[in-house]
């Protein structure tokens, strides 16, 4: 009997051992379990999109009296911002834009717009804008380069000038070119407006004063042949405002933070520096004009003046 009560003792006594043992092994997490749960996090952790950093602020241009004396006038002292270089670098050339190895390189000789911008040439034209700034010493070396290739440049290439509108000054002679356009006296004027400023130190702006700014320049057309009336009807006229807030919107579109600077078709741009010289310039628009017009590869004859 005694033998029996202690064999059911301990019956009993393992039976609560085994149930709490199984008890304890439900409620811990298996290492299968937990194994299989790691990678789902650490992917978590790969995918996370990361924090971005604050585009730093352009600095405002300076006036005519601080031009720069490098080969670019440029619009601040730390150039384009970095991110949109970057892009304009490694943007990959559709294969009608590229041009045979060792001519010119993407992203050195020139760079490329992202996204392409759309043109106003008429089909089958390719066009060529020169952004510049009447005060800029560079633009005024660079503008006979262009007037004696526009005289020999493809009849397929559309030639335009658009003024940058950074500050007061820009804005005020970009108005000054515009109203020339307007009056028709603009392809008789435009050297002469350089010379003015560049050789007579008449800058045809005055800081802080716009009446004073358009009094001088009506002095300037009327020397030229213009009547004052006439000048100001147009300096204030609704297309002479279209037109400078076209030459605003372009600007910010092509990136534009130096001058002078040409932009091919809408897809790339370049300058003095970048191409190399002012005659290899002309080539490099030459080719890229080129190459947009016939297809890939195609280059131009080469511009009389390269050395």
């Amino acid at each position: 009997m005694k033998r029996t009560v202690a064999i059911l003792s301990l019956a009993i006594v393992l039976a609560l051992v085994l149930a709490v043992v199984v008890r304890h092994r439900q409620g811990e997490p298996s290492a299968t379990a937990s194994t299989a749960r790691a990678p789902a996090a650490v992917q978590s952790a790969q995918t996370a999109p990361a924090a971005q950093s604050p585009q730093p602020a352009a600095a405002n241009p300076g006036d005519l009296t601080a031009a720069a004396t490098t080969q670019q006038e440029t619009r601040d002292s730390g150039g384009a911002d970095s991110n949109e270089a970057s892009l304009e670098k490694v943007a990959a050339l559709s294969p009608e834009g590229q041009l045979p190895p060792g001519k010119w390189v993407a992203g050195n000789n020139y760079s490329v717009l992202s996204p392409a911008q759309p043109t106003d040439a008429p089909p089958g034209k390719v066009e060529v804008v020169e952004m510049f700034w009447y005060g800029c010493p560079h633009c005024y070396a660079f503008d006979p380069v262009l007037e004696a290739w526009k005289k020999h440049k493809a009849s397929y290439i559309e030639f335009v000038r658009v003024p940058v509108m950074w500050a007061d000054i820009h804005r005020a002679h970009a108005r000054l070119f515009y109203t020339l356009q307007a009056l028709g006296k603009l392809d008789q004027l435009h050297t002469k407006v350089f010379d003015q400023i560049h050789q007579q130190g008449d800058e045809l702006y005055i800081p802080g004063d716009p009446k004073a700014t358009l009094a001088d320049e009506i002095k300037f057309a009327e020397a030229n042949g213009i009547k004052g009336a006439d000048f100001e009807a147009a300096y204030n006229s609704f297309g002479v405002q279209a037109n400078l807030d076209k030459a605003d919107d372009l600007g910010r579109r092509y990136k534009i933070d130096a001058v002078p600077t040409i932009v091919i078709d809408g897809k790339y741009k370049s300058n003095v520096n970048m191409a190399g010289d002012e005659d290899k310039l002309i080539n490099l628009i030459n080719d890229l004009a080129a190459s947009e017009k016939h297809g890939t590869g195609c280059l131009s004859p080469r511009w009389p003046g390269l050395r």
